[in-house]
């Protein structure tokens, strides 16, 4: 990876949908070597997806949370936060807790409801997200030639 490389994922991360065509007059590339760059870092796994960034407000989904959470029924545990549609977010941690969960939903209700059915599963602390100051930045590559 150059600095080209770097400078298409810095822009690509903040406008998915730019053409290829706009891209390489950004980088200072022909269109032809624009998109080449592009399919050799989707081939590689650099560029997992593209996607749209959706707002939790807009969707009427007001409540953030974290969870921390302790079970020793992980593989059920997973099964749940996979088929529970407000867990944005499911992580492995290290230490007291063995899972770091996402949940954005609609009120506090609907959070509550979804604690009391977690509940089966093990033990959790509950982080209310009150304020995002930085909600989620784009990722700079180390340059590393291949």
């Amino acid at each position: 990876m150059d600095q080209v490389d770097k400078e298409i994922l810095i822009i690509l991360q903040d406008q998915a949908r730019t053409s290829m065509t706009e891209l390489g007059k950004m980088i200072g590339l022909s269109q032809p070597a624009a998109t080449e760059r592009v399919r050799r870092m989707e081939e590689k796994g650099i560029i997992k997806q593209y996607r749209a960034v959706v707002s939790p407000e807009k969707m009427h989904k007001c409540i953030s949370a974290y969870l921390l959470f302790h079970t020793k029924r992980c593989e059920k545990f997973v099964e749940f936060c996979k088929e529970y549609p407000d867990v944005l977010e499911l992580h492995r941690i290290s230490g007291q807790y063995n899972y770091l969960l996402k949940v954005v939903t609609d009120t506090m209700e609907t959070l509550e409801a979804f604690i009391n059915a977690s509940g089966e599963h093990g033990d959790s602390t509950t982080l209310i997200v009150m304020s995002s100051l930085i909600d989620q930045k784009n990722i700079i590559p180390s340059i590393q030639e291949d």
